[in-house]
């Protein structure tokens, strides 16, 4: 008996959970599923994930032409050979991951009659990212991608009730939530030799109190809270303070400029200063062990990948409460979180945590045990396969 066919097609291959959650379902899925995976190009400012792909044994398909930005010329190119290759390939299914892919992958797979077209939102740009008028028509293309979708995946229950309820995408009887997954475990082992490695690599002392971001530098991220809040400290707090800024993007200069205006000093190295740019960390499981305090200040989120490691690596964390991110951790257990518009709120709870680390140490019991079950990677695939089938067993009737 021949295995269901399932083409699968990620935005591109940049660092970031989808890339993980693509290929973990790739990999893990295997032996009831024949799977194509088709990525497109990553901007030159992202880091690339191809290597987590590799590391998977999975061969993608890339379309050069399918980029970040609007381009009717290349996407149009793009579509066409997604149809080409779902022509080719004959899936019974065809799963798009983000926006990019879920627009152009759902259109071609609902003109060539694809059984069953399915679509996970991994965030959403319907709020925060751009204007009104903007915003309002990515909603109403997203309203009418939604048609074409036999089932739409949310990441969160949050993220769920913003789509559905709050921005009106798709009843909520369309939506089905699986949370992401990850392989966990290499955030967990060998934490003392990382933490070690790590801190002697960025010369941090042990009575240094080292505060980490990790992810792109984009507005959406809005890492000029984060310096802010280190200028906060360095002002009022007793401890010292190190930052750590892990990623790369399209913002590395005005924030280098931002520290400069705010008196913060910085370095891209090894070098003792207030603030490290370390640009992209391959390995991120080698960068958590080494700092006590895991930041984010968003203005939306999907469901952030950092927070999930952070607690995988038993470390507490100070966040602005947007999108997903109470499905995520533990209020008040591993998290202390802030509404994104009271920066003042973000700035006592890091703080705090940074002043008081009989609470870090008990915040930092907390964080394996709530995600290593809810956020594996076994249990993604066990999730998927079962809606899969579902909808296969119904599409037969």
């Amino acid at each position: 008996m021949n295995k269901p066919r399932v083409l699968r097609i990620i935005n591109r291959f940049n660092l970031g959970g989808p890339t993980y959650n693509v290929g973990y379902l790739s990999k893990y899925m295997e032996d009831e599923f024949e799977t194509l995976l088709i990525g497109g190009m990553k901007d030159k400012s992202e880091g690339s994930s191809e290597f987590i792909i590799e590391k998977l044994g999975l061969n993608p398909i890339i379309i050069p032409e399918m980029q970040r930005e609007i381009d009717f010329k290349l996407d149009l190119i793009a579509y066409k050979k997604i149809k080409k290759i779902i022509a080719e390939f004959n899936p019974d299914i065809v799963h798009t991951h983000a926006s990019k892919a879920g627009a152009i992958g759902r259109i071609a797979a609902s003109g060539m009659q694809v059984p069953i077209i399915l679509h996970t939102f991994h965030g959403h740009v319907f709020h925060s990212y751009f204007g009104r008028a903007k915003t309002t028509f990515y909603k109403q293309v997203e309203k009418y991608l939604a048609k074409k979708s036999t089932k739409l995946i949310a990441i969160s229950d949050i993220q769920k009730q913003e789509i559905s309820g709050i921005h009106k995408i798709a009843q909520s009887n369309k939506f089905k939530v699986i949370p992401l997954g990850f392989d966990l475990q290499r955030f967990h082992d060998n934490h003392s030799v990382k933490r070690s490695n790590f801190r002697r690599k960025y010369k941090v002392e042990d009575n240094e109190v080292a505060i980490g971001i990790i992810g792109r530098l984009v507005p959406i991220k809005n890492h000029i809270l984060f310096l802010k809040a280190i200028k906060y400290l360095q002002d009022s707090s007793q401890k010292k303070i190190r930052a750590f800024i892990v990623g790369d993007g399209e913002l590395k200069k005005d924030l280098e400029q931002k520290c400069k205006d705010l008196g913060l000093n910085f370095g891209t190295g090894e070098e003792n200063k207030h603030v490290t740019f370390t640009s992209w960390i391959r390995d991120v499981s080698f960068v958590y062990p080494g700092l006590d305090i895991v930041a984010l200040t968003s203005l939306n989120e999907g469901t952030p990948v950092s927070l999930i490691e952070a607690q995988a690596a038993n470390l507490p964390i100070v966040s602005t409460n947007v999108g997903g991110i109470e499905n995520v951790i533990i209020e008040g257990e591993t998290a202390l979180l802030s509404d994104v518009t009271n920066e003042l709120a973000f700035f006592e709870n890091l703080a705090l945590l940074v002043n008081d680390s009989y609470l870090r140490k008990s915040m930092q019991q907390c964080g394996w045990n709530h995600v290593q079950a809810k956020f594996s990677s076994n249990r993604l695939a066990t999730d998927m396969k079962q809606l899969y089938f579902e909808l296969l067993e119904k599409d037969k009737k």
